[in-house]
């Protein structure tokens, strides 16, 4: 039925355009005519307009059927899921943007809801409530930069003069910085950063604002010579540096960089760290984040993002004096006497809270500053867990 009147309303067109032609434009050549008309009659618009209005009614009706019988129905979930989202597109949940986020951790059981880096947790919960999937539980994660050799810090083997950017600058002998895995400090980190987390210092090195950063891994793909890595929060302690470089050459090249020494690897009270391809490289699945390799480490090569550190204050009215924090502190920090309320100095304290998992008494509280502030600040943490 739909082809039979889209074949008479194309016939009329047919008509109405010919004759519409033939009036107007000259006919040339055997048989032809150069007779035109001056005007054009009315009746002749009006069929025109006719056939053209019956035309667009016609494909109209078509293009609803058609769109009726292969429209694809979505699941309301997919839209509030999308609208939970941040709208931020960047890409770091492994999908297509944020709508093919939506759509795959509706449909597919195994997409997890905690995909979305710059949503975080809160984000995450909402999901899962949405999809009726377990709440999976999220550990931030940050971008991070792992070089500090800057302008003031490291050589530079020539003066490059090109267009400031690091994917430029890396064309030319791969870099005007003598350390080959340092960053170039050219800012292409910052320009590709869609959330403005990055500044650039005064000593060319890129600075991550923690709360602004998603760690969406836009910087990461930007950066030509890889110094910047996704890493977890929880886990401020770092080796920032990528050199592969022997310890004499970096020596040369750069005055915090990685000499791979190995004084941390026997630093560090739970083996966490190894020596490889002249690198020191921590295993963040056994690093406590104690710090005590930061203050050894001799080129400072070791970062601790988890600055000023909290430290041990002791709660007196908790204390049973068992000794079992003496013993497991690294620096000697504390000390008393068995069955005597136990005392932290604060000048010695790392802050590396392997006292307070220790004991059994729950006596011992992380907290900012020490001495009688320190404690102070413990009973009024205490009294607010409480």
């Amino acid at each position: 039925m739909l082809e039979q009147i889209t074949q008479v309303f194309f016939t009329a067109f047919q008509h109405v355009a010919s004759v519409f032609l033939n009036r107007i434009v000259p006919m040339i050549g055997v048989g032809g005519s150069v007779e035109t008309l001056e005007t054009v009659p009315p009746s002749i618009i009006g069929y025109g307009l006719v056939v053209l209005a019956g035309l667009g009614v016609v494909f109209g009706i078509a293009l609803a059927i058609v769109a009726s019988k292969f429209m694809v129905k979505m699941d309301p979930k997919v839209e509030q899921v999308r609208e939970t989202l941040p709208g931020a597109n960047c890409g770091a949940c492994g999908f297509a943007g944020c709508m093919g986020y939506a759509e795959a951790v509706v449909g597919n059981p195994d997409v997890a809801s905690n995909l979305c880096a710059p949503g975080k947790g809160a984000v995450a919960e909402k999901i899962a409530q949405i999809t009726g999937k377990a709440a999976a539980k999220v550990d931030p994660k940050i971008a991070r930069v792992f070089c500090q050799g800057g302008k003031s810090k490291s050589q530079k083997k020539f003066i490059y003069t090109g267009v400031m950017d690091c994917t430029a600058a890396v064309l030319a002998a791969g870099g005007d910085k003598s350390c080959e895995f340092g960053c170039l400090g050219y800012a292409t980190c910052m320009r590709a950063c869609p959330f403005d987390a990055i500044t650039m210092s005064d000593d060319s090195l890129p600075v991550i604002n923690p709360e602004k950063c998603t760690a969406c891994g836009k910087c990461v793909a930007a950066c030509p010579k890889q110094v910047i890595e996704l890493a977890k929060m929880s886990k401020p302690v770092v080796v920032s540096c990528h050199s592969r470089d022997k310890g004499i050459d970096v020596k040369k090249k750069c005055q915090v960089g990685c000499i791979a020494c190995g004084m941390c690897v026997r630093t560090c009270p739970v083996d966490a760290i190894k020596v490889d391809n002249n690198l020191a490289r921590i295993d963040h699945e056994k690093c406590i984040s104690c710090g005590l390799c930061v203050k050894k480490c001799p080129t400072n090569a070791i970062h601790d993002h988890f600055a000023p550190r909290l430290k041990a204050s002791i709660q007196a009215d908790k204390c049973a004096g068992i000794d079992v924090c003496a013993k497991v502190c690294p620096v000697n920090a504390i000390s008393g006497e068995i069955k005597a309320v136990h005392r932290v100095d604060q000048s010695k304290c790392i802050g590396c809270g392997m006292c307070e998992a220790r004991c059994p008494k729950k006596a011992i509280i992380m907290v900012s500053g020490g001495g009688a502030h320190g404690a102070e600040a413990a009973k009024e943490k205490a009294a607010a867990a409480v």
